[in-house]
């Protein structure tokens, strides 16, 4: 009973947790990634950025992506300061959303 419990409760929140991480992908992200995470805005293009819903980024593992998300990596800034852990693990769930 519950694991019912639980697993309930979990599912009412995962729409508000998803729209949370569809919001901060557009406010943080969608600039450079673009709205599809494709990478081919003027910006994507110029950092030849890899579309993150490519066979490449999302054979990542769940820690790789958080690592890149908090530390940065190339050109993209660091988020660590800027998203808590539990945003940036939403937000490593909503890449995997975003598989070709």
């Amino acid at each position: 009973m519950r694991k019912l419990v639980v697993v309930s409760i979990l599912l009412l929140l995962a729409p508000a947790l998803f729209a949370d991480s569809t919001a901060t992908f557009k406010a943080k992200c969608a600039m450079c990634h673009g709205q599809d995470g494709a990478g081919q805005t003027s910006m994507g293009k110029t950092l030849k950025l890899r579309d993150l819903g490519s066979v490449e980024v999302q054979k990542l593992t769940d820690e790789a992506l958080a690592k890149i998300i908090s530390d940065g990596k190339g050109k993209m800034p660091a988020f660590k300061t800027k998203m808590s852990g539990d945003e940036i693990g939403a937000m490593v769930t909503f890449l995997r959303t975003l598989k070709n």
